[in-house]
């Protein structure tokens, strides 16, 4: 099996819902690898995700918009967040979303159902 972890995580990202935010670490413990946070974090910001994954759905494990930078303008991660019902709140810290109510709560069986899928397609 060839692991690839840009694909396992474009994968993973693809799958955040509307309205929802996901953590870097949650992404990459859905990936198999719970310490690769950052790495999700260099995937988005360098475009080695592909153009089709909503990007502006993955926030830092505080719920702050952390790389709102990468996008084309400040504000452009948190609109598109608020389009899709997910408020921000200003904080010290950047733009925040709650996320014990917009936050992606992914089963035991979502991350099987993953699993399983890197498998069949030897990632």
């Amino acid at each position: 099996m060839s692991y690839d972890f840009y694909r396992r995580a474009a994968i993973v990202c693809q799958a955040v819902p509307c309205g929802k935010a996901a953590t870097y670490g949650q992404i990459a413990l859905l990936c198999g690898v719970p310490k690769n946070a950052r790495q999700v974090g260099y995937a988005l910001n360098k475009g080695r995700l592909g153009e089709d994954v909503p990007a502006h759905r993955i926030v830092n494990a505080k719920g702050i918009l952390s790389g709102a930078a990468a996008f084309e303008t400040a504000d452009l991660q948190k609109r598109l967040l608020e389009k899709e019902g997910v408020n921000a709140v200003r904080t010290p810290m950047g733009w925040r979303v709650d996320l014990k109510k917009d936050g992606w709560h992914n089963t035991m069986e979502d991350a099987l159902r993953f699993r399983e899928l890197f498998e069949e397609l030897g990632i």
